[in-house]
């Protein structure tokens, strides 16, 4: 059997016209959009397990996470 480890990648949301455009910072080849941003997140998802799925069937090594993320809030 395969092994298979939890990762965590980092997402980010821009919205956009037709709604909300969402990508990987680690893996910038997963990239979708969706009316909402609850939508974009379930494409999102989907098309990462989509892409892991076939680096795998290529025997390519899936990217592995990096960036960490953090909201700095300032009064400007």
């Amino acid at each position: 059997m395969e092994n298979r480890t939890i990762k965590h990648y980092t997402a980010t949301y821009v919205p956009i016209p037709s709604g909300y455009m969402g990508r990987l910072l680690d893996w910038p080849e997963v990239i979708t959009e969706g009316k909402t941003i609850e939508e974009c997140r379930q494409s999102l998802f989907d098309a990462l397990h989509e892409m892991i799925l076939a680096y795998r069937q290529l025997q390519k090594p899936i990217p592995e996470p990096k960036h960490t993320t953090e909201q700095l809030v300032i009064e400007a």
